[in-house]
C-alpha cells in the first residue's frame, strides 16, 4: 500500500473563528465587506457525526488527483455508507489505505476496486479471499497553506 493514516482524535472543544460569509470572490473584485458579525466553529461545519468521526493526516500522493496531498487533514466519519465513487479509509490485509471505492462490478462478480487519484499507482482489486474493510468514508478535507 502506498498510503498509512495516523489518526488523531477530533477536538471536543468549540472554538469560534470570524466568519466572512458574504464569500471573497475569486474572479473580478467586488465591494468589500467591512465588516464581520458572524462566526464558524470548524468542528461544526467539518464534523457531521461526533461519535464516529475522526482527523488524520495524508501520507502518499495516490490521492493528489482529487486535491488531496501529503500532509493534508481529512476528516472521516466510521459510521457513513460508502457509495460507488466515495473517497474512503480501507483496511486491506493488515494495512489502511485512502482510495476512491469502485462498487461497479460488487453485484456481477463480487469484485470492488479502490482506485487511486493519481496515474502513477494501480487500482487494487479486493476479492472474497482478501481482508478488507471499509474503516470510514472521507467527508471533509482540510490543506495549510
Amino acid at each position: 500500500m502506498d498510503e498509512i493514516l495516523f489518526y488523531t482524535t477530533v477536538i471536543g472543544t468549540r472554538q469560534s473563528i470570524p466568519y466572512a460569509d458574504q464569500g471573497i470572490r475569486a474572479g473580478f473584485p467586488s465591494p468589500a465587506q467591512d465588516y464581520i458579525d458572524r462566526t464558524i466553529d470548524l468542528n461544526e461545519y467539518l464534523i457531521t457525526n461526533r461519535s464516529s468521526c475522526f482527523v488524520a493526516k495524508v501520507v502518499g500522493s495516490s490521492m493528489i488527483d482529487m486535491h488531496i496531498s501529503p500532509g493534508d487533514l481529512v476528516v472521516v466519519d466510521k459510521a457513513a455508507t460508502p457509495r460507488n465513487g466515495s473517497i474512503v479509509v480501507a483496511y486491506v490485509n493488515g494495512e489502511f489505505t485512502m482510495k476512491i471505492i469502485d462498487l461497479s462490478e460488487r453485484k456481477a462478480n463480487g469484485i470492488i476496486w479502490l482506485r487511486p487519484a493519481n496515474s502513477a499507482y494501480p487500482p487494487i482489486r479486493i476479492t472474497a479471499d482478501e481482508d478488507f474493510r471499509v474503516w470510514g468514508v472521507v467527508t471533509g478535507h482540510v490543506r495549510k497553506l
